[in-house]
């Protein structure tokens, strides 16, 4: 993080072609020697080291868009120059993983071009029509889910060959439907959450986590350890400190005198916070179940690392801010 803190971010940003094209074969690689975990090929193993390509893409696609974004200097964007070329360099990324098939992160990508759309200039028109899109694709999936039930569930089985991804929709919209396997993780979750009441069972004593009733604890689950043994005091707090980090982090990219540099910084927020709303979310039954972690919480090497490099690249553009403004 440190080290990231001292080094030029306009360097990647020039060479974001390259850092991109390195991405793309590593996800494209990750079909021919990665590993399977979890039902998704999304690894490559190196003994007792593991690596992630679908955590960089993350970057990576923050710095193309930046880029891209920044080439108007703040101007309307246009949908044939700006929009279309913005939103091929999403799709890549996005193709790659969901065929692994890693929908959660699949799904951050989206976000990351949706936030940083929304501060790059886009024109209310695009807006709108980006509304309509997404509110007919939602109606049509709640539609599919609830009316056309059974065809749904063997069109994900026969012809996209993801029935787990009919059975985590399908949890969240019939949860009354849903079999006992399905429920089970959100079930245990908030009851493990509930239990918690205000403090908490204490550090390590949790019970519905002792007895293993939750799988992935460590992980994508990390949040009903912190219910569960520190309550909603602890909750509270693991709250405050993800909104005064999202906080400044908003606060510097005001500050910031390069728009590329914005850019960069919300990119790095739309993907904390989408992690963190929908990690929680998932386990209060707000949201799909998915495989997403919770920012510098949950295990997850990679995960780890890549958060560590987006503190100490908001810290770097902090820091060459003011000589930027004199160049530019």
């Amino acid at each position: 993080m440190f080290v990231t803190a001292l080094f030029d971010y306009r360097i990647l940003l020039k060479i974001w072609p390259i850092t991109m094209g390195i991405t793309i074969l590593l996800l494209v690689g990750i079909f021919f020697f990665g590993s399977n975990l979890n039902g998704a090929i999304g690894w490559y193993n190196f003994g007792t080291f593991s690596f992630q390509p679908a955590e960089v893409a993350k970057i990576s696609l923050i710095f193309a868009l930046a880029q891209l974004l920044g080439r108007r200097g703040g101007d309307p964007l246009t949908f044939t120059k700006d929009l279309m070329p913005v939103a091929l360099v999403t799709l890549m990324p996005f193709t790659l993983v969901v065929i692994q098939p890693d929908l959660g992160n699949a799904i951050i990508y989206i976000v990351i071009f949706i936030g940083m759309l929304w501060i790059g200039g886009i024109k209310l028109r695009h807006v709108l029509v980006g509304l309509m899109v997404v509110s007919l694709l939602a109606g049509s999936i709640y539609v599919s889910f609830t009316t056309f039930r059974e065809e749904t569930n063997a069109f994900f089985t026969d012809v996209v060959k993801q029935q787990h991804w009919f059975t985590r929709i399908d949890t969240f919209i019939n949860p009354s439907l849903a079999s006992s396997d399905a429920n089970h993780q959100s079930k245990y979750a908030m009851i493990a959450i509930g239990s918690g009441g205000l403090s908490g069972d204490g550090y390590m004593k949790g019970e519905l986590k002792r007895r293993s009733f939750i799988p992935y604890t460590y992980s994508d689950a990390i949040f009903v350890v912190i219910g569960e043994e520190f309550g909603f005091q602890g909750s509270s707090i693991l709250l405050l400190l993800y909104f005064l980090l999202i906080y400044r982090l908003i606060l510097i990219a005001f500050q910031c005198y390069d728009l590329r540099g914005s850019y960069i910084i919300i990119g790095i927020v739309s993907m904390f916070v989408f992690q963190i709303l929908e990690n929680i979310g998932m386990m209060i039954g707000l949201m799909p179940v998915t495989g997403i972690t919770l920012p510098f919480i949950s295990y997850g090497g990679t995960s780890l690392l890549l958060n560590m490099f987006c503190i100490g690249l908001v810290m770097s553009i902090r820091i060459y801010r003011e000589k930027y403004q004199l160049e530019d």
